[in-house]
């Protein structure tokens, strides 16, 4: 869920909310307001019949008959109400109801001494005898005989029951119309002001936000050359004095140092390839000549018992000149494969062909050293054949460091075998043996520019390399639209795998 829908769902539901709880407290207030104006009414009109009439409990002694008739026309113009005389106990001894109560019906003594001790209290909720509710509106004042006794300060209450109304269906509608439509219009109202809200707020919230995130998508289609045809600073937003604009200034700003250190980086990683490139152009003639030279006196010294000491010095030297040529030469194709501009040539072919040409070509080295090399292909007779788009100067280059780096570490009756196969959309080229190993420590590091493993190889002994020829195949790999994967286990091998996607 983005951030704009999360905004306008929390303005739209507080909104929502907000409307329903005010109408539930306006309907609250409302009730309590009419609880109230009913209750004071009620006391009031008790209090008019108390102090009118100050022998009622006599009246009733005298005429029970007369006396219900009596109450019934004193709540004439008070309607839905119901009046009782209660004894000091509860018991209703008369009553203004149709309904016929049984003998000796008490209602709860306590809401009615509430009632009739604090004629100030808000309202007071106690039984309906009439329709065995506990919770109507009552009024109570106490009634006392006209001859006090001592021991009877309280003969009796008045106790007044107000009925909740039961409307009928044209008062309902009526009801309904005064207050449900007035509620539906105050939601709508509110409804439509969070609306607005929203909008107004997504407009000025994520606008700004979206701007600037699209000036930085900018920046990773287009770079930060200063020729990008998508400039960032088209997608900023205006600049304004709130926090907005201060996060906008202050990306403006940012944006400006990046392109500056950018151009700076450019302009060393320029110089670095161009200097290495000329460095190792530069250097590849005296390391000939030189080569020349060492291996000219080794022919001449060549069965000389005299220079035996003299012969051991050269090859020496020739071993590293030739390691020194090694190292220029890899250090002028990784300046090239990291050119912008570098292109490959690529021609779709088998690679299982390519592999089987590489074989043939350190097939005498490998038997020289007792190693057992071989290009294995599928067994299955109708196997799909690993076709790949490649450029194959520098893919054969690559799978040739994999096959030199082999054989340099393979001791006597060891293998290495080269396979090709298809594995998904992917083909996977692999160069496998069954040598020493790489210690676990070293396999992460192994792309990684002049670093060397295997530190048991001298340097000077020419077996070494530089840490140079994986960093190619990486770098190859890698502009192939592929990947290097390195499984080795001390003792038992090393696997290397190229994965490369298939020919389109």
């Amino acid at each position: 869920m983005s951030v704009r829908l999360r905004i306008a769902l929390t303005i739209f539901v507080t909104g929502a909310l907000t409307a329903l709880g005010v109408i539930a407290t306006v309907l609250f207030a409302f009730q309590r307001f009419e609880h109230e104006t009913t209750f004071q009414r009620a006391d009031a009109f008790l209090g008019r019949v108390v102090g009118m009439y100050d022998n009622i409990f006599e009246m009733h002694q005298r005429q029970p008959q007369e006396f219900n008739q009596f109450l019934r026309n004193l709540v004439l113009f008070e309607p839905d109400t119901q009046l009782y005389l209660l004894d000091a106990q509860g018991t209703v001894l008369s009553s203004t109801g149709n309904t016929q109560l049984p003998p000796g019906f008490k209602v709860r003594l306590a809401p009615v001494q509430e009632a009739a001790g604090k004629p100030d209290m808000p309202y007071v909720m106690g039984d309906d005898p009439e329709r065995m509710d506990a919770g109507a509106i009552i009024a109570a004042r106490v009634v006392r005989r006209a001859l006090i006794r001592n021991d009877e300060p309280v003969a009796g209450y008045l106790y007044l029951v107000c009925h909740k109304p039961v409307l009928p269906e044209g008062r309902l509608q009526v009801l309904g119309s005064s207050i449900a439509k007035p509620a539906l219009v105050a939601i709508l109202g509110v409804v439509l002001l969070a609306t607005a809200l929203t909008m107004w707020i997504v407009a000025t919230v994520t606008r700004p936000l979206r701007q600037l995130t699209q000036a930085v998508a900018s920046i990773s289609q287009g770079g930060l050359d200063d020729g990008a045809r998508d400039a960032p600073e088209r997608h900023l937003p205006a600049r304004t004095p709130d926090e907005f604009g201060q996060l906008t200034g202050a990306f403006a700003m940012m944006l400006d140092t990046v392109r500056r250190q950018w151009t700076a980086l450019r302009r060393l990683d320029h110089f670095r390839r161009e200097g290495v490139s000329n460095l190792s152009h530069d250097l590849r003639s005296p390391l000939t000549a030189t080569t020349a030279c060492l291996e000219t006196l080794e022919g001449r010294w060549q069965g000389d018992a005299a220079r035996t000491d003299d012969r051991a010095l050269v090859e020496m030297a020739l071993r590293n000149t030739r390691n020194a040529a090694r190292l220029v030469q890899s250090l002028g194709d990784l300046a090239l494969l990291d050119e912008p501009t570098f292109r490959l040539r690529s021609e779709v072919l088998d690679v299982g062909e390519l592999l089987d040409d590489i074989a043939v070509r350190f097939g005498q080295r490998a038997a020289s050293q007792g190693v057992q090399l071989q290009a294995q292909h599928p067994a299955e007779p109708n196997a799909r054949p690993p076709v790949v788009a490649l450029d194959i100067e520098l893919f054969e280059r690559a799978i040739a460091n994999l096959v030199d780096n082999a054989l340099k570490f393979c001791r006597t009756g060891d293998s290495v075998s080269l396979s090709a196969r298809m594995q998904g959309d992917r083909v996977e080229v692999c160069v496998a043996d069954t040598g020493p190993g790489i210690p676990e420590a070293d396999v992460p590091h192994l792309f990684d520019r002049f670093y060397q493993a295997r530190q048991s190889v001298a340097p000077s002994t020419g077996a070494g390399g530089k840490g140079l020829g994986l960093a190619i195949v990486k770098r190859i790999a890698e502009l192939h639209a592929g990947e290097v994967r390195v499984d080795s286990t001390p003792g038992q091998g090393t696997r290397v795998t190229l994965v490369l996607p298939l020919a389109t």
